[in-house]
């Protein structure tokens, strides 16, 4: 917290030495999840990065998968693809795995992938988490665009009426976020309330969005235009259906994904337990992961090897 001070915990500059020591000490091979850098006297060192090593969760019998869906990364373009096609993609990955049964979260459009899982795979999926998701397009009673940024309505407006013009909005803005991923960023914050702001403009999770966005887009727009068509096109399955337990979460200013959406959910996925958190907007389920990973594992008294944690 800015401003907060930890009893016994000294303000003043860590020593070079200090400092090498924590860059030699998370300088390891492998997968890791990025927390962010050092600070010593109120100045962050990028050089000096703080993971935890994946390896370190498997010891606990707790595997946390992740893949970019299809036209993302490194992952090849599916055109025309629904948002139900995720479950080929998942249950491929869990059969090369040797994952049996496995619980599931999404954030975002990565919201209703994971909840397709939950629905199509009910014979897999023990439970499913699910924060600053949409709605179907064809959503009864919800007005779909209500409290939604320009940017959003503009976008999926044109998944619907105008899909030659999407797709070359898109492609510009991707090869500008390919070379200065800031400026994606900066087109965010000029539509953020102000907490997601504050979250935009943190050092540690502005330079992990920032490689987020970068590496989404290293080979095109498609990943991102083939998802705004999905969200805006019949998902091929019925959230009525699913039957796993969900847990969803959404900020009450939200504006790039309004919690309507998430209530609308909440409404119609039997026995779901719903979160809308006051004071917090889309960039604030970022920090609410780690609880609901606690709640995921918690799904079995003991993950044996063949289970696992999957994330879109």
């Amino acid at each position: 917290m800015p401003g907060a001070r930890v009893p016994g915990v000294s303000d003043a500059p860590a020593a070079d030495s200090q400092l090498d020591t924590i860059r030699e000490g998370y300088a390891f091979p492998g997968a890791a999840l990025d927390l962010g850098a050092a600070v010593s006297g109120g100045v962050a060192h990028p050089d000096a990065p703080v993971r935890i090593p994946l390896a370190v969760l498997n010891r606990h019998g707790v595997k946390l998968v992740s893949y970019d869906r299809p036209g993302y990364g490194r992952s090849s373009r599916r055109p025309g693809r629904s948002v139900a096609d995720a479950v080929d993609d998942v249950e491929f990955l869990a059969d090369h795995l040797r994952i049996g049964t496995f619980t599931i979260m999404g954030r975002s459009g990565g919201g209703p992938h994971a909840l397709a899982c939950a629905a199509l795979l009910p014979h897999r999926v023990l439970r499913a988490a699910v924060l600053v998701s949409f709605a179907p397009a064809d959503a009864d009673d919800l007005d779909w665009f209500s409290n939604m940024a320009g940017s959003n309505i503009d976008a999926y407006q044109e998944a619907s009426f105008d899909q030659r013009r999407l797709t070359e909005t898109l492609r510009v803005r991707a090869n500008r976020v390919k070379q200065d991923p800031a400026h994606l960023l900066d087109l965010l914050r000029a539509e953020a309330t102000a907490a997601d702001a504050r979250i935009i403009d943190d050092f540690f999770l502005r330079s992990l969005l920032l490689r987020t966005y970068q590496a989404a887009v290293i080979h095109g727009p498609y990943g991102w235009i083939d998802d705004v068509l999905a969200l805006r096109q019949d998902w091929g399955f019925r959230p009525e259906d699913i039957k796993v337990p969900v847990r969803l979460w959404h900020g009450a200013d939200d504006q790039f994904a309004p919690p309507s959406h998430t209530e609308w959910l909440a409404a119609r996925i039997p026995d779901a337990k719903l979160e809308v958190q006051p004071g917090a907007a889309h960039f604030g389920a970022l920090s609410v992961v780690p609880r609901l990973l606690e709640w995921l594992i918690a799904a079995q008294p003991r993950v044996e090897a063949a289970d696992a944690t999957l994330s879109h």
